[in-house]
């Protein structure tokens, strides 16, 4: 299932949006706004201009009953953002997957960190598949929804702290 979403950061410089990509307390705030029981932060920034974000978050199995009873009541989601160099206007390109452990789910995808008018904006684009026959293309929306809700809570994140002079 194709997905696409954007974050709009209120800023016209895209360093100041990856410094929240790669910032693991900001980070943190967007896996406490999604509701996540546990998770972990980790970010490498490379010396060559690269770096790689890791999330692993447990959270709520919010999903109907006839998928919980085989997910259980959490699942752990791990996400992993390995972003290249900026071009030379300072925007950026990453490769993105999102894996529900244990289970047949993943979104591969790239999130595009480029100037926009007025603003920065994260293009994120991806597949997201369920690997059982039959019944993985029911499932697929339900995974969508979740992605995007978390795509919502880091858009009000980077509102909230671009728009507080803050980053």
């Amino acid at each position: 299932m194709d997905l696409r979403a954007e974050i709009n950061y209120p800023t016209h410089d895209p360093a100041d949006a990856f410094a929240l990509v790669v910032d693991p307390v900001f980070r943190a705030e967007v896996c406490e706004a999604v509701h996540a029981l546990d998770y972990d932060v980790s970010v490498d920034e490379r010396g060559d201009g690269t770096a790689l974000v890791t999330i692993d978050r447990v959270m709520p199995a919010d999903v109907p009953d006839v998928i919980k009873k085989m997910v259980g009541e959490t699942v752990t989601i791990v996400q992993t953002e390995d972003w290249g160099a900026p071009n030379e206007s300072g925007e950026r390109t990453a490769e993105l997957l999102i894996k529900i452990v244990g289970q047949p789910v993943t979104m591969k995808g790239t999130i595009e960190l480029r100037n926009a008018a007025g603003f920065v904006v994260s293009s994120i684009h991806g597949d997201v598949k369920v690997a059982v026959p039959f019944f993985g293309k029911k499932v697929e929306p339900e995974i969508a929804k979740a992605i995007l809700a978390a795509v919502a809570s880091e858009q009000e994140a980077a509102t909230a702290r671009l728009g507080s002079g803050s980053v």
